[in-house]
């Protein structure tokens, strides 16, 4: 998905990305790309993962600090969630 959202600024190779990859700092993604993200996100899982929610709920210095990691924390919390496959 990061290289369907990166694809346009020249891609990403993937021995760069680890688990404290910041989007931000690292990756430079602005918030529109964020929105896309969420989208190709909502796409593979549904309703199952709200990305626009779970960033509704950050701080400002938490979005910005985000990381790939804390990104997979939540996708894998909410696909073990009960009611869900």
């Amino acid at each position: 998905m990061l290289h369907a959202v990166l694809g346009e600024y020249g891609g990403v190779d993937d021995a760069g990305i680890t688990m404290d990859t910041r989007f931000h700092d690292d990756l430079d993604l602005e918030s529109i790309d964020l929105v896309t993200l969420g989208g190709h996100l909502q796409a593979r899982y549904g309703e199952r993962v709200n990305f626009a929610e779970y960033l509704a709920g950050l701080g400002l210095e938490e979005i910005i600090g985000l990381t790939v990691g804390q990104l997979v924390e939540h996708i894998t919390g909410c696909l073990r969630a009960p009611g869900t496959r």
